[in-house]
């Protein structure tokens, strides 16, 4: 890391000295620049941000706004093209040494990772290495810091996994991350940020990949992290209502600067900022949507609900083979539910729920095993493929990641025409050039956009050209499987306004697959819970959202963190009651 500082390794803080208040971490000044073919590109410009022993400070901002820059920088993360001004003063949890992590070198950096800090990373199978057991993984960190005899080590790790929550961690230890839950694995990355028990931990979007009852149970971790660690937290998030739940205190960063900072209730409660403001507005809340969802059903054609549904599943069963002689897996079991000509059905559920299975089933792309399943008027319970694929060409596909579905070799525009050319509609990309700008327009990016590749454009851009793509052969129905999950709010705001008004405009059907339930909320005119491959509840978002009655609801309803820190402990308060009826 090449690197200059404007206060050097050492020198006393402002404001050390007998009485003085304690700090875990307190960065002074931070500015980080960047060195590419274009230039110096300043990601942090003067940060001042201090966290104390046990607090947890919630960094949040829209994607770009330098956040993670910041966090990495406690941990000395930042790759060589960075240039560093200013100090991170990193203390140990006892409060006895502290260190410049500005000013240290690699090998120093290595001693104090671990021990003083530790990262939580928001994709948990991305850290596990997939062929070690978690228990080697675990003891990896003690052995790097200290000798420690296998016996030891294995005892240290199933106490720590005991700690966050893994039921049965002696056997446990000895198993690899592909026999955990997604939830579970990032129990067990978390454990290994703890197995050294620092006073700091960075944890960086640690609950977006996971729904609403797994990310519970997550910041309930951290939570005891907090209070029984004593561990303070540094929190870096889009999800304001993760911030309302954890946060103490909140520092909100647009374009590289700290433009407020304050305590938890105080800023959602009166923030000061205008741009705090617009990100607090942006976030979508359950029960807003009422009056918007009375206003599609009043403008319905008469007849409308007598129409042929788009599709009609009746006791629908999709089962995965079983391998090695064990029995196949039920994914979805007796479902009945209807999509009719321009309709938004919401499914939501946890993971396992089965609601990409059935999204699968319809776009013809996972079998149908018993019931029935009309897409279109084609019935896929024994299709043969020549009868499927006429039915795809009606049927458009909007993704939960658009950078894992673009061909990084290829331009956006090549990226969006290949339905058309796969479909015969055009011979190739100037053929179709013409009906990929008018769709890129439709999405409300420049065509110009068409000649840059996928990494060129941010995560927002990528999901309304993915959405171009979806719309580019015309669709009857389009099935959206979590496509704004992974966006900040002001990004998610903007791209959930462009869905509806395009499915208003063009009057497809859809199926949107979320987690989120605020979001399924603003779209959708009814929602399906499903639950272990069933439906078990279905209805308007105004009955389903603001009276559930199956349990299940109850409890996903709950799970659900509010942008509202006094809302949000009464309803920790209500889940916690109906867990305890389970």
């Amino acid at each position: 890391m090449s690197s200059t500082t404007t206060t050097p390794a050492g020198a006393p803080r402002p404001g050390a000295g007998p009485g003085a208040e304690r700090h875990v971490v307190e960065i002074r000044d931070l500015a980080v620049s960047f060195a590419t073919d274009a230039g110096s590109v300043r990601a942090v410009d003067g940060v001042d941000l201090t966290v104390r022993p046990g607090e947890v400070l919630a960094v949040v901002g829209e994607s770009g706004s330098g956040k993670t820059v910041t966090a990495s920088t406690i941990l000395g993360l930042l790759p060589e093209n960075a240039t560093t001004r200013g100090a991170v003063v990193l203390a140990n949890k006892a409060g006895t040494d502290e260190h410049d992590v500005v000013a240290l070198s690699p090998k120093q950096l290595r001693a104090v990772r671990g021990t003083d800090v530790a990262m939580v990373f928001q994709e948990p199978s991305a850290v596990l290495n997939p062929v070690f057991t978690v228990g080697w993984q675990i003891t990896e960190g003690l052995r790097a810091h200290g000798k420690v005899s296998a016996k030891e080590g294995r005892a240290r790790a199933i106490e720590i996994l005991e700690r966050v929550g893994i039921p049965d961690a002696a056997e446990r230890v000895d198993q690899y991350p592909h026999q955990f839950s997604g939830g579970q694995k990032q129990r067990i990355v978390i454990a290994m940020a703890l197995v050294l028990d620092p006073g700091l931990i960075v944890a960086d979007e640690p609950t977006t990949a996971l729904d609403v009852t797994v990310q519970a149970e997550i910041l309930d971790l951290l939570r005891r992290v907090r209070d029984e660690f004593g561990t303070a937290v540094v929190l870096i998030t889009h999800n304001m209502g993760v911030v309302a739940d954890l946060a103490d205190t909140v520092a909100v960063m647009y374009q590289g600067k700290v433009v407020e900072q304050a305590g938890a209730r105080e800023l959602f409660a009166d923030p000061q900022d205008e741009y705090t403001k617009r990100l607090l507005g942006s976030v979508p809340r359950i029960g807003e949507a009422t009056a918007r969802t009375a206003a599609r059903a009043a403008g319905r054609p008469e007849g409308w609900a007598e129409a042929t549904p788009v599709v009609a599943a009746r006791d629908l069963e999709i089962t995965y083979p079983g391998r090695f002689r064990r029995p196949g897996f039920p994914a979805v079991r007796g479902v009945d539910l209807t999509i009719r000509p321009g309709e938004v059905l919401g499914l939501v559920g946890e993971s396992g729920s089965g609601k990409s299975t059935i999204g699968r089933a319809i776009a013809g792309l996972t079998p149908v095993t018993g019931g029935s399943l009309s897409v279109l008027g084609v019935e896929m319970n024994g299709a043969r493929p020549r009868e499927v694929r006429p039915v795809r060409s009606r049927i458009g596909f909007v993704f939960q990641d658009p950078s894992s579905t673009f061909n990084p070799l290829l331009t956006i525009a090549d990226g969006v025409a290949e339905p058309l050319i796969v479909q015969g509609r055009a011979r190739d990309l100037r053929a179709a050039r013409a009906r990929v700008d008018e769709l890129l327009e439709a999405v409300q990016l420049p065509r110009a956009y068409g000649d840059r590749y996928p990494h060129e454009l941010s995560g927002g851009q990528r999901q309304r050209a993915s959405l171009a793509r979806g719309l580019a052969l015309e669709p009857e129905l389009l099935i959206a499987d979590e496509p704004t999950s992974a966006l900040d709010v002001s990004v998610q705001a903007r791209v959930l306004e462009l869905f509806a008004e395009l499915q208003a405009e063009l009057g497809f059907a859809c199926l949107f697959i979320s987690h989120d339930l605020a979001v399924v909320d603003l779209l959708a005119d009814r929602i399906a819970v499903l639950y272990r491959g069933q439906v078990v509840e279905e209805g308007t978002g105004e009955h389903v959202l603001g009276a559930p009655q199956d349990p299940y609801t109850q409890r996903l309803l709950a799970s659900l963190p509010v942008p509202d820190p006094v809302q949000q402990a009464e309803r920790r308060v209500e889940l916690a009651r109906l867990r305890s009826l389970d």
